[in-house]
């Protein structure tokens, strides 16, 4: 594919401006780019005026503003909106207002302080603006949505009423590098775009369905994304998709109005496998809450993220080996942070042979992970006992009584915690 030179058009007066990075394999640490990916920027031509939607990352700016060149003057430029602040945004952001300083800069509400913050200018002028909000360029008018925390707090989109064009910053994008730019002329990339989505908007799930509620009733014609191809063919189906990925789907089967508890766990000689399974029982005894057991031995963290994300309470079952509770259950604690798992409902529990410190240690990383952890984990010395076993079961029940409201939420006070942690 040879590489483009110039500005491309994607509507009458409306052209792509932004650069390509075929060569990065990695992005923001957490997410590999195996095609690299683009930094989308446009140029809007009114009859009045030109406006610029968002720059690239500052490594590629001679690329941008090459390409801007071909389709504007400096002294043309009245606006310039940045849908999101982060750098592969904003980079080029200090020389475009260097170039054109008669312009306006438009970000959103929650943008002013990292503004300050990236591009280190205390005198850099910008005016607010949030959902309803509009820009007349003379025959075209930008009209803003704010869609916070997709993926950080700033961020928003920019429709262009006329054209029905959204340009909408990360959200409908993802990491995928193909000259060709557009969805019906590049290469496959739904992986990119499920890929994208798992990693940089699921665990903002709410937010997802609440900028879908702005966006879904907006006749589109192009979503133009700040990273990867511009979505022209059938750009609904992408908004569709995102509708699916973030639907609870489990509501479908157990219903709205019932809970979810999971226990999971691992355990070496059977010991902590008959805690989980008392810990089952005592829960089932609670009308209205649907429990399911989890071996952690099978290992395959992936399935169980799924499942994790729409539960209501979990509940984690290790033996103490070696002072710790085993990898496997780290293992599905660390992957927690690619989804929203705050305010749910958690748990410890286990067995050990000496000193028992897996489950400290459990409940102060779901602690950690911002769970509600009411209340006190069960811990059995090798064997469970018959007593010890019906505290499982009560620990159960008393999950299960949280779940469905029938008990008062109860902190665990720090004589408790002191207590437990010499055990």
């Amino acid at each position: 594919m040879t590489p483009i030179q110039d500005a491309v058009e994607i509507a009458p007066g409306t052209h792509w401006i932004g650069a390509l990075d075929p060569g990065l394999r990695a992005f923001d640490i957490i997410l590999k780019t195996a095609n690299g990916t683009t930094y989308n920027s446009y140029c809007v031509r009114g009859k009045n005026s030109v406006a610029v939607i968002d720059t690239v990352k500052e490594s590629h700016a001679d690329e941008f503003f090459t390409r801007l060149e071909q389709v504007a003057r400096y002294d043309e430029i009245s606006t310039i909106v940045l849908n999101h602040l982060e750098p592969d945004h904003s980079g080029a952001l200090p020389e475009l207002m260097r170039r054109a300083p008669q312009a306006k800069l438009y970000i959103s509400p929650k943008a002013q302080l990292m503004l300050k913050a990236l591009v280190r200018n205390n005198e850099m002028d910008f005016n607010i603006v949030q959902t309803g909000d509009t820009v007349d360029l003379g025959e075209r008018t930008l009209h803003f949505f704010s869609t916070p925390f997709l993926h950080w707090p700033d961020t928003q989109c920019t429709l262009v009423e006329e054209q029905n064009i959204l340009f909408s910053g990360d959200i409908f994008g993802c990491h995928f590098c193909d000259a060709r730019l557009f969805n019906d002329r590049v290469g496959d990339f739904r992986f990119s775009f499920e890929y994208y989505y798992s990693h940089i908007m699921r665990p903002f799930r709410e937010h997802v369905l609440e900028a879908l509620a702005l966006l879904e009733p907006l006749t589109l014609k192009i979503i133009a994304p700040a990273h990867g191809p511009i979505l022209r063919e059938a750009p609904r189906s992408y908004v569709q998709r995102y509708r699916q990925l973030a639907s609870p789907l489990l509501n479908n089967e157990i219903g709205i109005e019932n809970k979810s508890l999971l226990v999971f766990y691992i355990s070496s000689y059977g010991n902590t496998a008959q805690m989980a399974q008392a810990v089952g029982e005592g829960a089932e005894t609670i009308p209205g809450v649907r429990v399911s057991l989890y071996d952690l031995q099978a290992g395959g963290d992936l399935p169980f993220v799924d499942l994790i994300e729409e539960a209501d309470g979990l509940a984690f079952g290790s033996p103490t080996i070696n002072g710790d509770a085993v990898k496997p259950v780290w293992d599905l604690l660390s992957s927690l942070a690619s989804i929203k798992v705050s305010n749910k409902l958690g748990a410890a529990f286990g067995s050990y042979g000496w000193s028992g410190e897996a489950i400290n240690m459990i409940e102060d990383r779901l602690r950690g992970l911002k769970l509600r952890v009411p209340i006190k984990g069960v811990r059995a010395r090798l064997i469970p006992t018959v007593e010890e076993l019906e505290q499982c079961r009560d620990l159960g029940k008393q999950l299960a009584q949280h779940l469905t409201g029938k008990i008062e939420h109860r902190v665990i006070s720090m004589s408790e915690l002191l207590s437990s942690s010499h055990v």
